[in-house]
């Protein structure tokens, strides 16, 4: 039995929630990295003669994750920005299931060549 079709409107709602969602989550760990930043190093006398980089935790995907989870500010900020980063690509993600579910194969052929190019970028696998 095939899932019930789904109307353009009731995507493009999904789509919009799903955006506004992630928007919102992302800025509020932003804000509450920043703020808790803040906190911990506002006082910190800024020397403009010495790059310091982001620590090596703060490099991947894993590390990032277990920083936010221990509540370090770097690590709430690095993640809202992660998630703001994926929010347009779950969108496109959740298009190619909703065509796919329309039987829409030539939206489903495009939506999957922007998937694929959007996640080979972020992978690093494009120029």
């Amino acid at each position: 039995m095939a899932p019930p079709a789904v109307s353009d409107e009731e995507v493009e709602l999904r789509l919009g929630k799903l955006l506004q969602i992630g928007v919102l989550a992302a800025a509020a760990l932003v804000l509450a990295g920043g703020v808790g930043y803040l906190v911990e190093y506002g006082a910190t006398p800024t020397r403009h003669t010495l790059f310091v980089g982001e620590p090596e935790n703060l490099t991947t995907v894993g590390g990032i994750v277990a920083s936010a989870l221990a509540l370090h500010a770097r690590g709430l900020i690095q993640l809202g920005l992660l998630l703001l980063i994926a929010t347009p690509v779950a969108r496109v993600g959740f298009s190619l299931l909703a065509f796919l579910r329309q039987r829409d194969r030539t939206y489903v052929a495009i939506t999957a060549f922007v998937l694929i190019l959007l996640l080979a970028s972020i992978v690093g696998l494009t120029p």
